[in-house]
């Protein structure tokens, strides 16, 4: 459960609780399990805090710094996070749906099993992410830096992913069916398993990629650089290759 008189305080607004944090700065904020619904608390400094099971929808959080807060089990839905720093933030099954991450900084942050259909993580920094198992379908990663983030068992269907970086990423048994990866980055990522039916690759960089065993029946690799791509095992049926770049790619027999 919250403490009192975080709570008391954070109610007062982002200076007065700003302030609050600048003279206890040892204090680790608890708003646990806290209705905080609508709140605005833009470039606050929320640092550390605990805001598990708490209720923050339509909360408006951008430009501050919740670097290590904690969102487990949080209802965030059309949270907006714009600008805001998230670096190694906690959201372990929360609820995200519809949430605004456009330009924050989430390095490291953990999304475990969450909710994010539909969030816009437009020119957002998620390297080292850990996105394991998340329902990410419908949402958007404009050119988002995922580098070596964990993607895997995540429902990327229909997502939009365009001229994203996905280096060194992990994709495997990810489901990426109709997603838009048109223009993007994706240097020795994997892919073992995924499902990628009529997924849009054309004209991405999918150098050293490892395909072993996908599915990618009817896809759009038009145009894309798939220099020693491993395709051991993969479904390439009505695939359409045109103009790829397949020199050193491993090819199904």
């Amino acid at each position: 459960m919250a403490v009192m008189t975080h709570l008391m305080t954070l109610q007062q607004g982002a200076i007065v609780w700003s302030d609050w944090r600048s003279r206890y700065p040892t204090i680790q904020p608890d708003l646990s399990d806290a209705d905080l619904n609508e709140v605005e608390l833009r470039g606050a400094n929320l640092q550390g805090t605990d805001f598990c099971r708490s209720s923050l929808s339509w909360a408006v959080l951008n430009e501050s710094d919740l670097s290590a807060a904690k969102f487990n089990k949080a209802v965030l839905h059309k949270a907006e996070f714009i600008h805001a720093k998230l670096r190694e933030a906690q959201f372990v099954d929360a609820n995200l749906v519809g949430a605004d991450f456009r330009k924050a900084n989430l390095n490291d942050a953990n999304f475990i099993g969450a909710d994010l259909k539909g969030a816009n993580f437009t020119d957002a920094d998620l390297v080292g992410a850990n996105l394991i198992g998340t329902e990410l379908r419908g949402a958007i990663f404009k050119r988002s830096d995922l580098t070596r983030a964990d993607l895997r068992r995540s429902d990327l269907s229909n997502a939009l992913l365009m001229h994203a970086n996905f280096a060194d990423a992990n994709l495997a048994d990810a489901n990426l069916v109709d997603a838009e990866l048109s223009g993007a980055h994706f240097y020795r990522s994997i892919f073992h398993k995924a499902k990628l039916k009529s997924a849009h690759f054309s004209g991405a960089y999918l150098f050293g990629a490892d395909f072993s065993g996908a599915d990618l029946s009817g896809a759009d690799l038009s145009w894309a650089n798939l220099g020693k791509a491993n395709f051991v095992g993969a479904n390439l049926s009505g695939t359409n290759l045109r103009g790829a770049n397949l020199a050193g790619a491993i090819l199904p027999r």
